[in-house]
Parts: C-alpha cells; structure tokens; sequence
C-alpha cells in the first residue's frame, strides 16, 4: 500500500504562502517515487526528473518572490496523461508506435495549468491509445489490483501521493471508474468544457478532459481556470437526487449495489431527498450505439497511422479500429442524432421529477484483482454519451478494503452546481 495526503487546495495554499518550501516539496517526492514507483509504475520514466523539477522551481521562484502576487497553482506538481502533447517530452500514448508521429503544439490544458504556476511532475502512464490494453501500472491501494483505465497512471499518482493533481480523459469510463477504483476524486465535466487541443483523439464525440485530486476544493480551484465560460455559483438548498432504476442499475455486482444502497441512506439520513426514477431501460442498445460510434471515430482518428503501422497496435485496439472501418459516414450520423436525442430524453426526465442530479454506483464493482483488464465503464458509459457532467467521490470500502466511488451526475454546462454540492455530499462520506 502506498498512499499519502497531499489535497490539492490545502498543498496550493501552503505553496503560495511560503508555509510550504517549494524546493522541499520536490525533493521529498522524488525519494518518495524513488521508493514507490517502482511498485505503483503510475508515470513514465524520467532519469533527470529531479534535476529539471529542481530548475523549474527554481525559475518560478524568481518569477514570483512575493507571496502575494503568486499564481494560484504556484508549485501544484500535475501528472499528465500520456496522450498529451507536453513541451520537452514525447508522447507514446501506451503504444509502441513511433513517438514522432504524435509530435506537436502542447495541449491547450497542460499551458493554461502551467500559466498558472503548475510544474509537470511527468507523465503518466495511459492505456494503450487510452482505450483497454493496459499498461504496467497497480492499484496504490492493493498492488494486486488494477487502478482501472484508461487514465492508469494519472489516478494511481494522485491516489499514492506523487501529485495533487492530475489530467486524464473520459471516452466511456476512464476518468470515473479509475478514480473511484484508486479511492479519490474524480471529474469529467460537461462535454466540450475544456479544450481538447493537443490530445490523441480516441473518439471525438466522447473525449472530455478529466481531473484527478483528493479533495473536490480542490477541483474548484482548477476549473475556473481550464472551463469555458466559468461562473461562480452558490448554493444554499440542498439538490434533490435521483437513483436510475431498472436495466442500468442491474448492471452492478450485488456488493456494489449493496454499498450504494448504503450510501443512499447516508444521504437520506443526512438530510437529502432521494428519488428513484424508472431510466435507461435501453441501457443494452445504448452500450451498443456507443461502442459502435466509438469505433468509427477511432477508426477514422487512426486512419493513416493504422494503414502504416498495424502490426504494433494491440489486439484489442486494432479489432476495435477494423470494426469502425466497417461504419459508413452515414450510420455515424444516425449514431450521433441518437445521442443527442438520449441527452434530451434524461433532461426531460430530470424536470419531469423535478430532480437535481443523478447518483449511481461509480462502477460495477471494486477494482478487479490482477492488471489484464481496467474493469468494465458500463456504469459511466451513459453519462459520457450524452456529455453529462459526472464526478465521483470517495464512499467508503469493501468489506477486502478496497475503495468504493459515489458517482454523482449533473445536466448538461451545470458543472458549476455540480462541484458545489459534491463538496457538500463528500463531507458525509468523510465522516
């Protein structure tokens, strides 16, 4: 087990304010990756990592002496998944094909974090192209199990320690499921919220840069400065949340429905009206659906990479591009008219009931035992297909000690309300 605090609110502050020595923090991480990632293998490897964390702090140092004029992530260490573009590092993105084809500008997020005083701490590790072959990284919890995927490394790191925060992506399941699997906080916004810019595509319908941290203030922190369009919103009422009943639901192991069964009558006896609203009857056909639009965007993404390089591409990534050859242009259309008529059909129920947002088990059980698979995202797959915002929260432990997530889901550009009252919802959990 290799697990330290490090809230990424509580890090920024004593950073700015000179409570927290920059130089020491770096140092203090590079022994402690030193001793643990060899186990975790949740980034990259770096031989002069030290070296260039060390002149970079010390070049922001002398960009910001005063305290008072730092910038919010003054020193914040981020990991960063490896399909994006970073200045000074190349891009695999978990595959074995040649680094120079995925060369280019760095990401929109990655310099709008670094603007605001972010150091890269490195990158880490991705599945293969961020779809299900999996690369080498462990659960910082019980290294036995996986920390679920695609954003392996990214979850793993924050879990563990080696960074307050990290950037990952959501196409189906890759931000959530690894977060709840690795025990923190994990947030995929609204579609199209942050720019995506500099990132290998996978399926352009579904990307959505995602956030790892173990405290949603954190997340707040971050947002304002990576989301279009931020605004500032308070609350005062408590949200009104709704359970999806029926075929969706059925999806999840017995422990896992049992533990959220729990975990709604916490909130009840906190305080919180729950609704339980008849949904996603068609969860099989929309699995289907986006599975298949999916593949014909990953297809059409990989197209002259694939036609050159097919013999390096993994199993299950090349049987996934050669199905999405077989969509025509046509049948992608239909494909993402039905989407957006599924996103329209939940926000009509959502006033229908006169409900807040949506809660649901954060995946459909703990994280498997062994690496060969991330786990399954079914229990994300609707959310990202309508570009729901979605944010899962740490909610207590198997009876194997291994992490349990609470995933909360918000309408469509409410991702603003949606942080707010996660904060509040968290609280409970902590207790």
């Amino acid at each position: 087990m290799f697990l330290r605090s490090l809230p990424l609110l509580e890090t920024s502050i004593a950073l700015r304010s000179g409570q927290r020595d920059l130089i020491d923090l770096i140092d203090e991480t590079c022994m402690y990756l030193d001793e643990a990632d060899i186990s975790v293998q949740a980034l990259l490897p770096e031989p002069t990592r030290r070296e260039r964390l060390l002149r970079e702090a010390t070049a922001l140092a002398e960009r910001y002496p005063v305290a008072e004029q730092r910038p919010p992530l003054y020193g914040v260490l981020v990991g960063v998944k490896d399909i994006f573009a970073v200045a000074g590092f190349a891009t695999h993105a978990g595959s074995h094909l040649p680094a120079s084809l995925f060369a280019g500008p760095e990401a929109a997020c990655v310099t709008a974090l670094r603007k605001a005083g972010a150091l890269v701490l490195g990158k880490t590790v991705t599945t293969e192209f961020a779809y299900f072959e999996p690369g080498p990284t462990r659960n910082p919890h019980k290294l036995a199990h996986t920390p679920g995927g695609s954003s392996s490394g990214s979850a793993a790191a924050v879990a563990a320690g080696f960074c307050p925060l990290a950037l990952g992506t959501q196409t189906i399941g890759s931000t959530i499921r690894p977060a709840a699997f690795c025990g923190i906080v994990g947030w995929k916004p609204s579609y199209g919220r942050i720019a995506t810019e500099g990132i290998i595509a996978c399926a352009e319908s579904f990307d959505t840069v995602g956030l790892f941290t173990q405290d949603v203030a954190g997340l707040s922190l971050v947002a304002p400065l990576l989301c279009q369009n931020w605004r500032d919103v308070t609350s005062s009422r408590r949200p009104v949340l709704a359970v999806p009943e029926g075929a969706y639901l059925a999806q999840t192991s017995d422990e896992a429905l049992q533990a959220f069964e729990r975990q709604v009558r916490q909130l009840q006896a906190a305080g919180y009206g729950i609704r339980r609203v008849t949904a996603l009857q068609d969860i099989e056909q929309m699995n289907a659906r986006h599975t298949r639009l999916m593949a014909a965007e990953m297809a059409r993404a990989h197209a002259l990479w694939f036609a050159q390089y097919e013999q390096l591409y993994r199993p299950r990534t090349a049987a996934t591009i050669r199905e999405g050859q077989s969509v025509s242009d046509e049948e992608c259309e239909c494909l993402r008219h039905e989407r957006a008529n599924m996103r329209d059909v939940l926000e009509m129920l959502m006033q229908l009931h006169e409900i807040d947002a949506w809660i649901a088990p954060a995946a459909v059980g703990v994280a498997p035992l062994g690496i060969e698979t991330t786990g399954s995202p079914l229990m994300n797959l609707p959310w990202t297909y309508v570009g729901m915002p979605a944010i899962t929260l740490p909610a207590g432990f198997s009876a194997a000690g291994l992490p349990l997530g609470l995933q909360l889901v918000g309408a469509v550009m409410q991702d603003e309300q949606l942080l707010v009252w996660a904060e509040d919802i968290a609280a409970i959990f902590r207790s």
